[in-house]
């Protein structure tokens, strides 16, 4: 390669192979620094801490707490967990006093419910409002924050009911316990029936309805007894015979705390189970009446519709009416029970008296005694 001369006379010498090499790694650097395809800063290493739980619930049930919360899946700049998290569960006063209760391990994305003794300070005196709060931690101990505030009335709670037990009455369930008549009582009923528990999640909420259009039972259902001189004791009218419950209850008072009326409950009785078998007829009929009708020769029949829930039908039963110390009552009304609260006697005979007398049969064949009799005679027309 040929040498220039410079302006002095001097020779130029051309830049070696190395020279360019390296003029060409700084041109390739300072784009790197300088042009596109720059990337970002460096983003800072994860806290690991986990999200706050939103959803956290309170239940003061006597002397125990029941709290459930869902604990978060991820950190707070979007990881998933790895591991336990720590949860440190606490309770503050209006005042400012805070006492941890205690720390347990949960799994990210579980529900928890967990259950804790009330402390003994917090067992007595006048009603008054605390709020527990549950705080996740990562290993470290480090927190993003305390979960919302869920409040519970400590204070005395009232006592527990004693006693409690069941009976199968043609009306219902009807419970019955000891002491402190005068007082509020909140019945927690279980359905235990197995074909019908298989199928539902317990729910407290208004029951569903099923693929033939048939409204079902839910599984859980509470039920208030006002306070009364003579409550000791309740009937359950929408216990359905057929199922088996389970029954607990609990005294309750109201209170104002911070100007709103809330509940305290006392603890939970020892539950009582009842099989609500039927073995009771349904009620006899009433407002029998009969009305001749000469020119179709029949006598009418009509009487007041019945009420119970499990009612099938009616029958027709007829006398004559010559002598009553001596009456034969003869079925009437055919085979199939009577749908309707009506029959048309299409066999009296002109000229004779009669003697009539209603029954009804409930939907396992339990048949009531006849109802009060009603009188009439076909006359000729």
């Amino acid at each position: 390669m040929n040498s220039a001369p410079t302006a002095d006379g001097r020779l130029q010498h051309p830049p070696s192979g190395v020279a360019i090499l390296s003029v060409a790694l700084y041109a390739c650097i300072g784009l790197l620094t300088t042009g596109c395809g720059t990337p970002g800063a460096p983003a800072p290493p994860s806290l690991h801490l986990p999200v706050p739980a939103s959803d956290l619930s309170a239940v003061r049930s006597g002397s125990v707490v029941t709290l459930q919360w869902t604990n978060p899946r991820k950190t707070t700049d979007r990881l998933l967990i790895k591991g336990t998290v720590h949860a440190q569960i606490c309770w503050q006063s209006a005042t400012g006093q805070r006492e941890t209760v205690e720390t347990v391990d949960v799994e990210p994305g579980s529900k928890v419910e967990f259950h804790e003794p009330l402390p003994a300070t917090l067992q007595q005196g006048q009603p008054h409002a605390i709020n527990f709060f549950v705080e996740l931690k990562n290993r470290l101990g480090r927190s993003a924050g305390p979960s919302n505030l869920a409040p519970i009335v400590a204070g005395s709670a009232p006592p527990p009911v004693a006693d409690l037990h069941a009976e199968v009455h043609a009306d219902g369930a009807a419970l019955f316990w000891q002491g402190e008549p005068n007082s509020l009582v909140r019945l927690h009923r279980k359905l235990l029936t197995a074909a019908k528990a298989k199928s539902e999640t317990p729910s407290r909420k208004t029951p569903s309805v099923d693929l033939t259009g048939k409204q079902t039972e839910p599984i859980l259902r509470d039920l208030i007894v006002e306070p009364g001189p003579q409550h000791n004791g309740a009937v359950d009218p929408t216990a359905h015979f057929g199922e088996t419950y389970e029954y607990t209850a609990q005294r309750l008072v109201r209170v104002s705390v911070n100007g709103k009326t809330v509940e305290l409950a006392g603890d939970l009785s020892a539950p009582v189970r009842i099989d609500m078998t039927d073995t009771f007829p349904p009620a006899v009929p009433g407002g029998l009446e009969a009305i001749a009708v000469p020119d179709d020769k029949t006598i009418d029949l009509s009487w007041q519709p019945g009420s119970d829930n499990d009612l099938s039908g009616y029958i027709v039963y007829r006398a004559e009416a010559v002598n009553a110390s001596a009456t034969t009552w003869t079925r009437i009304s055919g085979p199939q029970l009577l749908t309707a609260p009506a029959f048309r006697d299409t066999t009296a005979q002109p000229g004779q008296a009669y003697r009539y007398a209603v029954t009804a049969v409930d939907a396992t064949g339990h048949e009531s005694a006849r109802s009060p009799e009603a009188r009439e005679t076909l006359t000729n027309p």
